[in-house]
């Protein structure tokens, strides 16, 4: 047993030379922790039991202590390279040239500049611009400086020589420091490769923002296998990397090509509130608020809202932020996501069926065309397959026979029966095991929401649907409504759920009802499947989730 003792909480602790880790000061996270003394025993502060909001500090375990280990190696390894940096500028010092760029002149009689971003590089070879952006690469050498730019555009590979590259200055330059440049864009001699097959032969810059350098340098805060823990503390750079920003840019894509099908399909959009007093999903699951007096709710679902929009508006979707206040912490689910959801009137569960296939298929349909996000797909993902129609149907009740004949289990360990939930594992098994998109149907009333509508031909399973890919699972969830007041009213007597303060959702069932269904996308679970991310985490641009909430 080490005779050192480290406490460790992620809500006070710090981790700098400021705490000492002891209860009153303690750490931020274990990696930094074990980083000051391998040897150390460590205690986190967390919860005694579940859902209980009672904490107390507790010895680390197993799973997290390995995870803490590895953290620990990144910052050890990040020390040394930290030191290895100082070393090296202590070296090169006498070596700077005495030229400051302040005093080097942009020469008058060159053609006047024109500005531009990134992604109008090919409009303009052989002509002479200014660009602006960030040094994504730098290397300097004799007589040579090579700036890789970026400017959240595209990237350019920029090339200083003369005094440009010997100035001062310039041997100072640090990643992640903003620069402007002048010069001329030239087309690559044949054997050269640079980004879009052009550099730019620079005859002036300047140096707009210049980034620290040693302990606080880019490449010491964000470091490749770092604790991903550490990584999320620093999103705010991280998201400077080229992974995380193509699945932005996707992400950006995506959602204008859904929202060009649901216009080409004839659908609004509308704009539902997040602060509600109703739940859909279950109480279990809503993070609750003090609204001016008043108990009020984020919402879960739009759907209700969307609901009271079809006798005025026609079919209507949203693209709107939802909270789940579930702890999980699969790498499924976040507490806030980006939910899509659309509610059509006047349909068949076989026509609703229809509509989700020509949503899905069309959207990533345009997103592969796309002249940005078609290329990015193929870099993260190319192996990727676009889905084709139709899509397979299987019934839940075939599903579980089809478990059961290959001998995949319940959660309990034993044959499926009518009425289990299949769960994510044993769901992805099957799926990929076919290897083809699909929607799966007709669930048990007992296991879905109460305002699904049952099947007329069997009571017991309602008009449901999830749509599962290959690789990914479950995208999509959705049902035909119950449209029978009546039976509407049991629902909610079944769940225990007050109806009085759904009187404005009640009325869609007493003036003009109608046969109506929807669904709900995670835009998060669509894009870690386009871009073959393991988790929905790398899909949100500040994912939130159980503990998370910063930056």
């Amino acid at each position: 047993m080490s005779s050192t003792t480290f406490y460790v909480n992620d809500k006070s602790g710090v981790d700098t030379s400021e705490a000492t880790g002891s209860e009153s000061h303690p750490f931020a996270t274990a990696s930094y922790a074990l980083f000051v003394n391998p040897d150390a025993k460590i205690l986190i502060y967390k919860e005694i039991e579940e859902k209980s909001d009672k904490f107390e500090y507790q010895e680390i375990s197993a799973s997290a202590l390995k995870k803490a280990k590895k953290g620990a190696e990144s910052l050890k390894k990040k020390a040394e390279k930290q030191q290895k940096l100082k070393e090296d500028k202590t070296d090169d010092l006498p070596k700077l040239a005495e030229l400051s760029l302040s005093s080097i002149n942009e020469d008058s009689s060159l053609p006047k500049a024109k500005k531009i971003k990134l992604n109008k590089i090919q409009d303009n070879i052989d002509q002479r611009v200014i660009v602006s952006g960030w040094i994504h690469r730098l290397r300097v050498q004799k007589g040579l400086a090579f700036i890789t730019l970026r400017d959240g555009y595209g990237f350019l590979q920029c090339i200083l020589t003369g005094d440009l590259a010997k100035a001062k200055e310039t041997q100072e330059l640090t990643l992640e420091s903003t620069v402007t440049i002048k010069g001329t864009i030239l087309k690559l001699p044949e054997g050269k490769s640079a980004p879009g097959g052009v550099e730019l032969k620079a005859d002036y810059y300047e140096i707009i923002g210049l980034a620290p350098s040693g302990e606080d340098s880019f490449t010491n805060k964000i470091q490749e296998g770092a604790d991903p823990s550490l990584l999320l503390d620093q999103r705010h750079l991280t998201l400077r990397g080229e992974t995380l920003s193509a699945v932005m840019k996707v992400r950006s894509v995506f959602l204008g090509a859904i929202r060009k099908v649901y216009q080409e399909e004839g659908l609004l959009e509308v704009t539902p509130p997040c602060m509600v007093q109703t739940q859909v999903e279950g109480g279990s699951t809503l993070f609750k608020m003090d609204y001016y007096g008043e108990e009020a709710y984020l919402t879960q679902s739009s759907q209700l809202y969307l609901e009271t929009c079809l006798p005025s508006l026609g079919d209507v979707y949203c693209v709107q932020e939802s909270f789940r206040a579930e702890k999980s912490h699969t790498r499924r689910h976040l507490s806030e996501y980006t939910h899509i959801e659309a509610e059509l009137a006047f349909l068949t569960f076989d026509e609703l069926l229809n509509h989700i296939e020509t949503l899905i298929s069309k959207t990533i349909k345009y997103v592969i065309e796309d002249p940005v996000a078609g290329p990015l797909i193929k870099q993260l993902n190319p192996n990727f397959q676009p889905p084709q129609l139709p899509f397979q149907r299987m019934e839940y009740i075939h599903a579980l026979d089809w478990l059961n004949e290959h001998g995949i289990l319940n959660d309990e360990g034993e044959p499926f029966k009518f009425g289990d939930d299949i769960a994510e594992a044993q769901e992805r098994k099957m799926v990929d095991t076919i290897n083809k998109p699909i929607l799966l149907i007709r669930f048990p009333g007992e296991i879905k929401s109460f305002y699904m509508q049952k099947c007329k031909d069997d009571p017991r399973v309602t008009e449901s649907v999830d749509v599962l890919m290959p690789n990914v699972g479950e995208i999509t969830g959705g049902s035909m409504r119950s449209y029978d007041l009546d039976e509407l009213l049991q629902g909610f007597k079944s769940h225990g759920i007050d109806p009085k303060p759904y009187y404005w959702f009640l009325d869609q069932r007493i003036y003009g009802t109608t046969p109506h269904g929807g669904y709900g996308l995670g835009t998060e679970r669509i894009l870690a499947w386009l871009c073959d991310r393991f988790t929905v985490r790398d899909c949100s641009l500040y994912p939130r989730f159980t503990g998370r909430c910063k930056p």
